[in-house]
């Protein structure tokens, strides 16, 4: 465990709110937080239909995550299951996984499944590589 989280406790979250560390979300019920997390600065979650963040995910700041867009009328519930790591400034589209242990590079544009043990990124993003983990 890293030494920044020896005493991590979950931010109080209200809706539409910056959070301590300022990032919000919208429809909070939606939202369900692991454990040590980390969130980044001025990060946006619209948890209409759902969010998971997995325990130790770590979101860069100004990211944003979308269970519903009104642009393309697309709904759904995005996950981000353990360890996976998003890059700032990044956009997670309704419906999308983030496979455990996968990293999303900076100012990436995700609108499809993420695998595990995967390293992403682009505009829209692709996989570059798979990670051999032991």
């Amino acid at each position: 465990m890293a030494k920044r989280f020896k005493n991590w406790k979950c931010p109080e979250i209200k809706e539409g709110k910056l959070t301590k560390y300022n990032w919000l979300v919208q429809n909070v019920k939606g939202l369900k937080l692991g454990k040590l997390t980390d969130i980044g600065a001025f990060t946006y979650i619209n948890a209409k239909n759902g969010v998971v963040i997995e325990d130790n995910a770590q979101i860069g700041s100004h990211c944003s995550i979308y269970s519903i867009s009104t642009i393309d009328k697309k709904e759904g519930k995005v996950t981000i299951k353990k360890n996976a790591c998003l890059g700032s400034h990044s956009v997670i589209m309704p419906g999308v996984t983030i496979g455990k242990n996968s990293i999303i590079g900076a100012f990436s544009f995700v609108n499809k499944d993420i695998p595990d043990n995967s390293v992403a990124y682009g505009v829209p993003a692709k996989i570059i590589k798979r990670l051999k983990l032991k």
